[in-house]
């Protein structure tokens, strides 16, 4: 029997709350009414919102234009991980800074595995992008927790201009004073000196524009000052360098905030202060930028007694203890990291309540848990009975309670007894209402060991490795298991191991409770200290999964989504006047290799569905519908499932992204050259504007306000279809250009306005909106309007516009299944999107004689494989032949095996 139901079975017995002096006596315990309602409605809860996780492996931690992203994904399911076997199909997206889908992939999952990749093209904008990836049953979730990670791309192929920023900043009354300097030169660190600049600084609220130029210094170096309001966000500065008499570079810089601001919070443990009850306080202090800063200090009472000192210990956050007393208001008076002072109120305290601490020693086998009461709570409440649940993921694991016979209890409890990960300690009362809680991560000894080794520790620029993997358990027996396997060059590709994600940082911290967490592969670190600090994180961050509240009066969300097996083609069939068709003949036709038809009947609602399906993301169908008796007046409509909405980038980006990878864009370049001379690339060409003259076309549907829908030209949907961006769907349209690095589209009179349905659209302060931030996917048609046509629009149409209409349903159709694609004449043909086949990583083989060994070696992932299965004996091995360059390569494995267990090695070997 699998291990995970069998430690379902073997729960642990109830425990008890041991009062100063009492023996703790397990064996006289028996279950209460109220502990049996608590795990029996927690437990309906798990069951009908078995949870999913995803956690991807990528082959780097950032990227460049003309990349491949490599990526494996393990889906999970309940408290001990088991890969799940809920899900089928699995959503990928590619999202860019402006926090729009650029690429999006349906992958098939087989037994809670899926891998992937995405080829990035060698025009892509440079920018903090985002990896996105979710099953459909993971958005039932009341709090859905999809997986995601911050990539920054850069684009060092066609960059002729890089940029680092830095700022010094003084207050001048109710405004700040920004220094700026900007530092131009090229991928080789030349300074670009005595260039002209032209610049404008822009604030997004309030709306300003400031303009400016000036020239390079000597060092290529631009100084400029401007006045930033107190309130002033989303602040870029947008920039104009003439490089040569015929080329002027444009780039975009988020002006960072001030660093003087603060924001610093305290917790105490377990909700609230209480008079006379020592408890934990633990504080987080957070900069503007997002990140934890450094802050010491003291806490005072209002009679200006010194009661506890502040002092940060890891990413702002830092934790001390205090014993409130009744009628006392305390002040934290601060020092913050530019030398100011402040002081910020902590939270009053009650005069009735409980405080639940738990003391979660790293070196201990043991955590100790104790309630503390007020005078006064035990008072109202003597000989009440309290009662302590522990679950993690859904499972009840611990329970305990006790009479208030006095105003400590304690109980001490192995940590063997809990799963390695975050569990929920909750204090309710008699009547079953929450009054505390407290979330603990728990470190047991890893129960999955994998001993990773070559069989040479130095190895020569081109020469085969052989690199054997062992997975074992404790007990020193072989593990069956999946595993990926990432190796790059570190001299190209450096890495900070505290930024990095990782699956046991992914898996069981970050996917577990809310808000951001920063660099959290430290708290995995193998010392006390990122151990105690985590106990820390524990106490200022907050349980994601559910509330309390919720689960006990059955307030369940209704199951929006269901687990996809496969893939579904759904709709419905009409007459033309919109009544549904009920008992209507729908044949699907597709032919995937070879013909292949299936049939189905509409129901009462005419409703019809094709479930479970496996078809390439390039196949073609095509619906058919009739009535029940033949008859072909009808309308098909074609349900178009809405994506998840996309939120802000909850990661702390850096603004410069070309600055911070300088190293791997020279090596990407001298790559792609190396590539360009044996004729190996295919460069994005953006082409000239050329004349064409052709019939105009007309459309059913547009938004066009001149008279007539008079255009100068127009790109249907069949054209659209031959292409996955919009901009290159563009290149060679009369009258438009695209810019190869900002992508704006422009025409001889300037840059085009963006019209989407009728909507002009607005970019960031410096980002002007393009055709990149739309998904074509959703496109029926886009219209080139001239500086004539364009007039109706007033100024913001000086440059032309591109009006932009999506695919829509007529109104008679627009129901709730949102955009469709409706066919009037009973046939529908229609490209949906299907499951992508993943590409075979690339490495040479050097031993094979017909590899042109004349080309230079400049890979940064030497290796890639997503498919590592252990066999009977716990073993597999892989083999590759090292790049050119000398140097550290650095190899990170990452898996689970069958019982759920996971694990994260990092092996390194020297090439000379």
């Amino acid at each position: 029997m699998n291990k995970f139901y069998i430690f379902l079975m073997l729960l642990l017995p109830l425990g008890a709350l041991a009062a100063p002096g009492k023996t703790l006596n397990p064996a006289a315990c028996t279950d209460t009414g109220l502990v049996k309602t608590i795990s029996a409605k927690l437990n309906a809860y798990d069951l009908k919102f078995a949870s999913e996780k995803v956690y991807l492996q990528l082959d780097k931690p950032y990227y460049a234009a003309g990349d491949d992203i490599w990526f494996k994904a393990y889906i999970t399911t309940g408290s001990n991980h088991v890969l799940s076997k809920i899900s089928g199909v699995l959503n990928v997206e590619l999202i860019n800074d402006r926090d729009s889908v650029q690429r999006a992939f349906k992958l098939p999952v087989i037994a809670g595995l899926a891998w992937g990749d995405i080829k990035l093209t060698d025009s892509l904008k440079e920018g903090n992008y985002r990896l996105r990836a979710y099953t459909n049953w993971m958005r039932n979730a009341p709090k859905p927790c999809f997986f995601e990670i911050n990539i920054p791309i850069a684009n060092g192929i066609i960059n002729a201009v890089f940029t680092k920023a830095s700022y010094v900043y003084s207050n001048l009354g109710n405004q700040t004073k920004v220094d700026g300097t900007i530092h131009y030169s090229t991928i080789d660190d030349k300074p670009y000196i005595g260039r002209d600049v032209t610049y404008e600084v822009k604030h997004d609220s309030p709306p300003s524009i400031i303009k400016g130029k000036g020239v390079t210094n000597i060092s290529g170096d631009l100084g400029f000052s401007f006045l930033n309001s107190t309130d002033a966000q989303n602040t870029a500065i947008t920039t104009h360098i003439k490089i040569d008499p015929k080329q002027v570079v444009t780039n975009v810089l988020t002006v960072k905030p001030a660093a003087d601001k603060v924001d610093v919070q305290f917790f105490p443990e377990s909700g609230s202060l209480v008079n006379g009850v020592r408890s934990k306080v633990a504080f987080k202090a957070v900069g503007s930028n997002g990140l934890g800063t450094e802050i010491k200090g003291s806490v005072f009472d209002d009679q200006g007694k010194e009661v506890a000192f502040v002092t940060t210990a890891h990413a702002g956050m830092g934790m001390f203890f205090l014993t409130p007393e009744t009628g006392r208001k305390y002040t934290a008076k601060l020092t913050y990291p530019d030398g100011s002072n402040g002081t910020v109120n902590l939270p009053l305290a009650a005069n009735d309540g409980y405080v639940l601490s738990v003391f979660n020693n790293s070196t201990a086998a043991n955590i100790t848990v104790k309630v503390a009461l007020s005078q006064s709570t035990f008072q109202q409440n003597q000989n009440a009975e309290i009662n302590l649940v522990a679950q993690c993921a859904g499972n009840v694991v611990y329970t305990a309670q006790s009479k208030l016979e006095s105003t400590v209890f304690t109980t001490s409890i192995a940590k063997s007894r809990f799963p390695t990960g975050i569990t929920q300690f909750t204090l309710f009362s008699a009547k079953g209402e929450p009054l505390n809680e407290r979330i603990v991560f728990i470190q047991n000894p890893e129960q999955l060991s994998l001993n990773v080794n070559s069989t040479k520790e130095t190895y020569k620029p081109r020469e085969k490795v052989n690199l054997n993997v062992e997975a074992k358990h404790p007990d020193n027996q072989p593990a069956l298991g999946a595993f990926s396997i990432a190796i790059t060059d570190e001299t190209k590709v450096a890495v900070n191991e505290d930024d990095e994600n990782s699956i046991l940082a992914n898996m069981l911290l970050t996917s577990e409770i809310k808000g951001y967490i920063e660099k959290p592969n430290y708290y995995f670190s193998d010392n006390d200290k990122a151990k105690t600090d985590l106990d820390i994180l524990m106490l200022t961050q907050g349980y994601r999964r559910f509330e309390w509240k919720d689960v006990l009066t059955d307030n369940l969300p209704a199951l929006a989504f269901k687990p996809e097996k496969g893939l579904d083609i759904s709709g419905a069939i009409k007459t033309p006047g919109g009544k549904p068709i009920a008992n209507g003949k729908v044949i699907l036709i597709t032919n995937m290799g070879h013909m292949e038809v299936m049939n189905t009947v509409s129901d009462e609602q005419g409703r019809f569905l094709f479930n479970d399906l496996t078809f390439a993301d390039s196949s073609k169908f095509r619906l058919q519908g009739r009535t029940k008796k033949d008859g072909d007046n009808v309308v098909v409509v074609l349900d178009k499932i809405k994506p998840p909405a996309i939120g802000k980038n909850k990661y702390v980006t850096d603004a410069d992204v070309n600055s911070t990878m300088v190293t791997y864009l020279k090596n990407s370049k001298k790559q792609y050259d190396e590539f360009s001379k044996y004729g190996m690339t295919s460069k994005t060409n953006v082409l000239k504007e050329v004349n064409i003259k052709d019939k105009k076309q007309e459309l059913r549907h547009t938004d066009n306000l001149n008279a007539g829908n008079n255009h100068e030209w127009i790109v249907k949907a069949d054209k659209l279809a031959q292409h996955l961006r919009l901009i290159d769907a563009m290149v060679g349209v009369p009258g438009v250009t695209i810019n190869p690095i900002t992508h704006v589209a422009s025409s001889r009179t300037g840059t085009m306005m963006i019209v989407l349905d009728g909507n002009p659209m607005d970019g960031v302060p410096g980002q002007p909106y393009t055709l990149d931030d739309i998904d074509i996917s959703t496109v029926a048609s886009i219209e080139v309007l001239n500086l004539a046509q364009s007039v109706i629009y007033g100024s913001r149409g000086q440059g032309g516009v591109l009006l932009v209409t999506s695919k829509q349903t007529p109104e008679d159709y627009a129901d709730s299944w949102g955009k469709q694609e409706v066919s009037a004449d009973g046939v529908l043909s229609f490209k949906p999107k299907g499951l992508y086949k993943a590409r075979e990583f690339y490495a040479p083989r050097y031993d094979d004689p017909k590899i042109n060994k004349s080309i230079a070696d400049l890979r940064s992932t030497i290796y890639w494989n997503a498919n590592i299965i252990t066999d009977k004996d716990g073993k597999a091995a892989v083999e590759f032949f090292n790049a050119d360059n000398p140097g550290t390569y650095r190899a990170v494995i990452e898996g689970i095996d069958t019982d759920g267990n996971m694990v994260r090695r990092v092996y390194r070997y020297k090439v000379e």
